[in-house]
């Protein structure tokens, strides 16, 4: 029986402990990918967008530059690469399928590339969210609209790769685009989603602790050292691990700060501040040792029948820096203002 994936209740109300973060409490919807054939219709990651015929495809002018460490890929090679990889998985691949990944991959030869080359020319953008209102209870659309799709170049602007976001009513949407163009070049094959469906879940959060008040955070932290030793967990990190908010891809909720401190984030437009809209997340797991937020009753145990990859800590394949998240703010007075892009 195909369940959807739930998240396990937390192991105790923290908000009854602590009644200071009840006006702090947040819903957020997780949106629990996982591989799949994804059509214009559905929610997705990583799935084909419905998008007008009529109206040009987004594209970034750059800069664009690449490691010269590492090859510069097509979207096309690494889905291939991807399907070679899932087909020989339990075997030994084939001198064809060598072949072709030594291709894709060339063997690294002396003298090396320069360090940092640049790639001359526009890139089309890849699809890397598309989210229906209908779907998502945290998805607050603008007046009008019931659609929100979101877009990135393939390379990094400059340490993540630059966001478009498009709101649109999918009911006046009759005529789609059926191929979209591609970029020639990808910086690297984690910038490829994986097409995935959607299971959203909603949940309640609370903020990271560098996000509360002084006072509040000293309460927590001797609080945690009791909660965290029946875990066998650092009392440091027990709360923002296990009771604040929860990892991988979602809509709403609050960020996570693990590689940077908290700042002001306010709309360039008017000034209000903004709220998270969609993290795009590295991994689908938290950090504490028992994975108390991953999801029960999964059925993606295996991989879904066509796909190319799964793992079902990343299931789009998608990642950022090295496993962080990539969090897209919005003014929530004025959500076609200008967006905000961070990494944590």
């Amino acid at each position: 029986m195909n369940v959807a994936p739930v998240t396990p209740p937390r192991p105790l109300d923290v908000a009854a402990v602590f009644p200071q973060l009840v006006p702090l409490a947040r819903t957020a919807t997780r949106l629990h990918p996982r591989p799949g054939a994804p059509t214009w219709y559905d929610s997705s990651i990583g799935g084909p967008l419905l998008w007008p015929a009529d109206e040009p495809w987004p594209h970034c002018e750059g800069p664009h530059e690449v490691d010269g460490m590492n090859p510069v890929l097509s979207p096309a090679d690494v889905r291939l690469e991807r399907r070679i990889r899932a087909a020989s998985h339990g075997r030994e691949m084939t001198p064809q399928e060598q072949k072709t990944l030594e291709r894709i991959r060339p063997p690294r030869k002396l003298p090396m590339r320069p360090a940092v080359q640049p790639y001359d020319g526009s890139m089309a953008m890849l699809p890397v969210a598309q989210l229906y209102a209908r779907d998502v209870p945290d998805l607050r659309a603008p007046k009008g609209t019931d659609l929100l799709q979101v877009l990135w170049c393939p390379f990094d602007h400059p340490i993540m790769p630059r966001t478009a976001l498009f709101w649109r009513s999918a009911a006046t949407v009759t005529d789609i685009l059926g191929t979209p163009p591609e970029p020639p070049a990808m910086q690297f094959d984690a910038y490829l989603p994986e097409p995935c469906l959607l299971h959203p879940e909603q949940i309640t959060e609370y903020p990271d602790h560098l996000e509360l008040s002084t006072e509040l955070q000293e309460q927590l932290s001797q609080w945690s050292v009791p909660q965290a030793d029946e875990e066998d967990m650092d009392p440091q990190t027990y709360y923002d691990c296990v009771l604040s908010n929860a990892p991988g891809w979602k809509v709403g909720g609050w960020a996570a700060w693990d590689s940077t401190d908290p700042c002001p984030r306010p709309c360039p437009e008017c000034g209000t501040g903004m709220e998270v809209l969609l993290t795009i997340a590295t991994f689908e797991e938290g950090d504490d040792e028992g994975r108390s937020w991953s999801p029960y009753e999964n059925p993606a145990a295996e991989p879904s029948p066509g796909s190319d990859h799964f793992d079902p800590g990343r299931p789009t394949a998608v990642q950022i820096g090295r496993g962080h998240r990539q969090h897209l703010y919005i003014c929530p007075a004025a959500p076609e203002h200008p967006h905000l892009e961070l990494m944590t």
